[in-house]
């Protein structure tokens, strides 16, 4: 099921910069500047609604953290986790121009096969889905909105 969310409304909020002629983004998890990439940009913007709108922990967010999945070394793009520290969200952001289909739902899937965190989300910017994880039963179901962030 599509959610609605309008992440330009969070542009005003980013801090931008050039250095040596390239456009660059601040990451307030990283606390540091990035290169400006359309997936970078995705990933900038969901964080700010996700502190704003879902009232999620930025002490409680992870970005691009290393994972093994089937011996091969990759990155989450956001992680969230509860007060527990328990795996709580995981994103996956693509670049507006990039569709999402069940490729990149399969592709959080499979990186949920570390975490095994209850809710999924895909993210291009313009779309977003999210579903929660049903592990008695193999299955997810997909969310009309996102979650709010675990107390």
């Amino acid at each position: 099921m599509l959610i609605n969310i309008d992440l330009l409304k969070y542009q005003s909020t980013l801090k931008v910069k050039k250095e040596l002629g390239k456009k660059m983004i601040f990451d307030p998890i990283r606390q540091k500047y990035l290169v400006w990439q359309p997936e970078e940009l995705v990933r900038q913007l969901l964080i700010q609604y996700l502190i704003t709108e879902k009232s999620y922990n930025k002490n409680h967010i992870h970005v691009e953290r290393g994972l093994t999945v089937n011996g091969q070394y990759r990155r989450s793009d956001i992680i969230t986790y509860d007060k527990e520290m328990s795996p709580f969200l995981l994103v996956e952001c693509k670049e507006p121009r990039v569709a999402l289909n069940q490729a990149v739902l399969d592709q959080v899937a499979t990186y949920n096969l570390f975490y095994r965190v209850p809710y999924l989300l895909i993210s291009n910017g313009l779309q977003n889905y999210c579903c929660e994880m049903d592990y008695d039963n193999k299955s997810y179901n997909f969310l009309k909105e996102i979650p709010a962030g675990p107390e």
